[in-house]
């Protein structure tokens, strides 16, 4: 009895092993075939998810305003091939830039008509640079309807934003936008302390060209609110303006706000950029020193300018280059 039991209980045991045997061989086959899925999955939005960020990387960078750094000694190489004496000298104008001035890389900005408001402006939120002093002591915002409504300026109706032509009744309206949108992002961006964060900011803004010529703009409408202050001031006899807006009124072609307007501000971002004397008066507003790289006048004392020529000690320093006093370069050191 004992020999029948025990034999009974091994056949037993062998059939219940028999099941859970295929049992854990469909488990195992199962297990492995999802283990297989989900490494096929995960490989696949990999893939996918590389191919997304070089996608965004790539349109980054096409729509990116202001170029990563290169290596300007390489630049130079490259644009300035050959043996002309142009080519020469611009090569050799590289060459001083790197050995005496330790420029060693540049930042190619897009070359449009608002190059130059897009190089300065750049640097002064890159740099974290604060609002002038005079901008903290107004609302910014405000100057659009201080110019219409408390200074009867009715023309400003005729104002053009860059490539938009006059905007009529509308242009109040979006004139307050475009000081919006500098006033946040100014605020935003030098409240930031980190200097990556903050040059990711500056990537992003830089790569919106919509937000970016709000900015041009409102840099352009501050300049003339000025002008404007400075006529008035000039007409009342008034406490004596600055050198720079008795330059800028005794030309035939501004000796007034709204001829300023008119022949000067209404074409910089479509025609035409900023001439050397509203380079100096943009330096002023704002309370930067532009340093001023122009190779084409390397080996002469006009190498190298300071806008405005008369600046205050506490100003921060910003740095541009140009080959032809149109298109320019921001220079690293």
């Amino acid at each position: 009895d004992v020999q029948s039991w025990t034999t009974a209980t091994k056949q037993s045991l062998c059939l219940m092993w028999q099941k859970v045997k295929v049992h854990l061989m469909l488990s195992m086959t199962f297990l492995v075939a999802v283990f297989w899925y989900c490494r096929r999955l995960y490989s696949f939005l990999a893939q996918l998810l590389k191919r997304w960020s070089n996608y965004l990387q790539r349109k980054l960078i096409r729509n990116l305003s202001v170029r990563t750094e290169v290596d300007l000694l390489g630049y130079s190489a490259r644009e300035w091939k050959g043996e002309t004496k142009q080519a020469k000298h611009m090569r050799e104008a590289y060459e001083e830039l790197f050995w005496s001035y330790h420029i060693k890389y540049l930042r190619q900005v897009r070359r449009d008509n608002y190059c130059v408001l897009r190089a300065v402006l750049f640097q002064i939120f890159s740099q974290g640079i604060p609002f002038p002093s005079w901008m903290k002591e107004r609302d910014i915002l405000k100057l659009p309807e201080k110019l219409l409504y408390s200074q009867g300026c009715n023309w400003i109706q005729q104002y053009s934003f860059g490539p938009e032509r006059y905007m009529g009744p509308n242009a109040f309206g979006k004139l307050r936008k475009c000081m919006e949108t500098l006033k946040t992002n100014w605020t935003e961006i030098s409240a930031t302390k980190d200097h990556e964060e903050r040059g990711n900011m500056c990537n992003t803004l830089f790569s919106d060209e919509s937000k970016e010529h709000k900015l041009y703009e409102a840099i352009k409408f501050i300049m003339l609110y000025e002008v404007v202050e400075a006529y008035e001031q000039m007409k009342n006899r008034e406490e004596p303006i600055h050198n720079l807006f008795s330059l800028l009124l005794a030309r035939d072609s501004s000796s007034d706000p709204l001829s300023f307007m008119m022949n000067h501000l209404n074409s910089i971002g479509d025609s035409i950029c900023l001439d050397q004397v509203e380079l100096s008066l943009l330096g002023y507003l704002l309370e930067v020193k532009i340093r001023v790289y122009r190779l084409q006048r390397f080996n002469t004392e006009d190498f190298q300018v300071n806008y405005p020529d008369e600046y205050r000690r506490e100003w921060n320093e910003i740095s541009l280059l140009t080959e032809d006093d149109r298109y320019y370069q921001i220079p690293l050191f």
